[in-house]
């Protein structure tokens, strides 16, 4: 009976981890990415195959309201100065339910990026089936991209850098670092780090 019980137990948490968060661990570093397409602040629907120009993306996954998000807003802001003109623009997206955090509503992300005047594309995920396909679990959690011939692959997955609070503290910028690999053809040498940042909000079943 107990035996019973406890393996009733362990499928009810199965069901329940399966409908508030990710089902699988998603992409790896190598893996090609299924495209996409979201809405943009704009109104605009954006797709990764969108763009023939792009070399690939820094794929961010992000929100208004995380603390986290806000302390790396300015410096998500500086990768796609950087990087957009070498081929590699990120794209914010937003995966949080707004239902459960109403700051994170198309409305207020339209009003944010207006605010902080984003020079990226900011895109909805309200499915949330995006986020679940990459496997990201935290805001922000960045994924690099690269283009070989029709596809993308992931290059990189993880943090931006070392310090989630303050940048005039970091000591090393992972994102960066990988991005001088990418950029002359190499892998990345630090290809995965872990992600810092609140927990992405899963709608609730």
């Amino acid at each position: 009976m107990k035996k019973l019980f406890s393996l009733l137990t362990t499928s009810l948490a199965l069901v329940l981890l399966s409908n508030f968060g990710p089902a699988s661990p998603g992409y790896q570093v190598g893996d090609k990415v299924a495209d996409f397409r979201l809405k943009n602040v704009d109104g605009r629907l954006v797709s990764l195959a969108g763009n023939q120009a792009a070399k690939g993306y820094i794929v961010v996954f992000t929100c208004n309201t995380c603390p986290y998000a806000k302390a790396y807003e300015s410096r998500i802001i500086a990768l796609h100065q950087k990087y957009a003109p070498q081929g590699y623009p990120v794209v914010a997206i937003n995966p949080n339910d707004e239902a459960t955090v109403p700051g994170d509503s198309f409305a207020e992300m339209q009003a944010r990026a207006a605010s902080k005047k984003y020079p990226f594309a900011y895109l909805q995920d309200e499915t949330q089936q995006v986020a679940k396909t990459f496997g990201a679990t935290r805001t922000p959690h960045l994924y690099v991209v690269t283009r070989q011939g029709p596809d993308f692959v992931v290059s990189y997955i993880g943090a931006i850098d070392d310090n989630s609070e303050d940048a005039k503290l970091v000591k090393t910028r992972y994102v960066e670092q990988a991005m001088t690999d990418i950029l002359t053809g190499k892998p990345a040498a630090i290809s995965s780090t872990k992600a810092i940042g609140c927990t992405i909000k899963w709608k609730k079943a």
